[in-house]
């Protein structure tokens, strides 16, 4: 079985994702106590080390798996990404989270595993023109890593859900890197399968009406997808599945929302002040409702209707933590702690389990 280490671990994306591919997963680290709550939770062979990256050493890793520099089959991890989100409006090296890759690169240094694997947002392309980019290919060839990167479309590997990711793969000495192919397109391929949708992930669960739900409860439908199957595998019940509170205004207005249609499609008196002068092409997906048969829209940190399209396809609601689990490929069995405002955070910040488990095939080739 070969190993990893994953750092910025969150609740558990990456990790989750590896372990499909049968990854030992040794040691994970993050800061935030919800977070970690919920990582140690559902990976409890894993040992975690609780606190910012920057207080723990390379040693204290290695102290905690018991394995000597260079035996770490593939260090992998997602450095918190807001500093370089298009959807922060301040973004740039000035935010002290900008420099967290840094902490990363350390840890390789002092570990030099096999190979490395770490995840951002595309936008650290476009920040001082790629300068975080430039960066880490200048730190990890100097210790002597091939690295490469490419966007990659999560759809691409089965997630319901358009998302792009830069991905860094690194492997010490000099190696042609085996990105992972494609699985999945819009059918015009057909040695590949159909994307997986919007329904395919989320028709089986129980309907619900505002306020209504609960954090643990029963299955009351059959899988209705390949996909469902494969992610209600191993669970008995359904964790945090509440439909969050609407003020009576929201709910208003999501009655004139078809599906596939947004703010446009409601009536100019019950617009929000603010987008009563907006232009029709602004604000593309804010009070968005998904299409049954279409792909979601990004997950973010929360899925409030003034941030994008997450209003349910045939219910007047918004989505539930565990739909948004679902759109991102989750498995049912992962149950998120803390409070809902920290559940939907974990989520949005996590990589798709699916498309690391695509990173995770791609690995084994160098390995096996």
């Amino acid at each position: 079985m070969f190993t990893a280490i994953d750092l910025f671990a969150g609740a558990g994306g990456l990790s989750e994702g590896f372990r499909m591919e049968n990854f030992r997963i040794l040691v994970a680290n993050d800061f935030d106590k919800y977070a970690a709550a919920t990582y140690k939770l559902n990976h409890p062979e894993v040992h975690f080390l609780d606190g910012p990256i920057q207080n723990i050493t390379g040693k204290d890793f290695l102290n905690a798996t018991n394995i000597k520099k260079r035996e770490l089959d593939v260090l992998i991890g997602g450095p918190p990404c807001q500093a370089f989100s298009v959807y922060n409006h301040q973004r740039g090296f000035h935010d002290e989270r900008s420099g967290l890759f840094r902490e990363y690169i350390r840890i390789v240094k002092a570990l030099e595993p096999k190979i490395i694997v770490m995840e951002n947002v595309t936008g650290m392309s476009s920040v001082e023109n790629g300068r975080a980019i430039i960066e880490i290919y200048e730190s990890l060839e100097k210790i002597g890593y091939t690295v490469e990167h490419r966007i990659l479309k999560a759809e691409d590997y089965g997630v319901p859900q358009e998302r792009r990711r830069i991905i860094f793969f690194g492997v010490y000495g000099k190696y042609s890197i085996p990105w992972p192919k494609p699985t999945h397109d819009n059918a015009s391929d057909k040695k590949l399968r159909k994307f997986n949708t919007v329904w395919d992930a989320i028709s089986d669960l129980p309907k619900l009406k505002i306020d209504e739900g609960f954090e643990m409860g029963d299955y009351t439908n059959d899988p209705l997808s390949d996909l469902q199957k494969y992610l209600r595998k191993y669970s008995k019940n359904i964790f945090n599945h509440r439909a969050p509170h609407l003020n009576p205004i929201n709910i208003h207005r999501m009655q004139f929302i078809p599906q596939g249609g947004s703010w446009r499609d409601i009536p100019y008196d019950l617009l929000p002040n603010g987008m009563k002068k907006a232009k029709r092409s602004d604000h593309t997906k804010r009070y968005g409702r998904l299409t049954q048969n279409g792909l979601s829209s990004t997950i973010l940190t929360r899925c409030d209707p003034h941030w994008g399209a997450y209003i349910h396809p045939t219910q007047d609601r918004t989505l539930t933590v565990r739909e948004a689990a679902r759109l991102q490929t989750f498995p049912d069995r992962i149950n998120f702690l803390g409070p809902r405002v920290e559940q939907y955070r974990q989520v949005g910040n996590a990589v798709p389990p699916l498309l690391s488990k695509a990173i995770a095939k791609s690995v084994k080739t160098i390995l096996y």
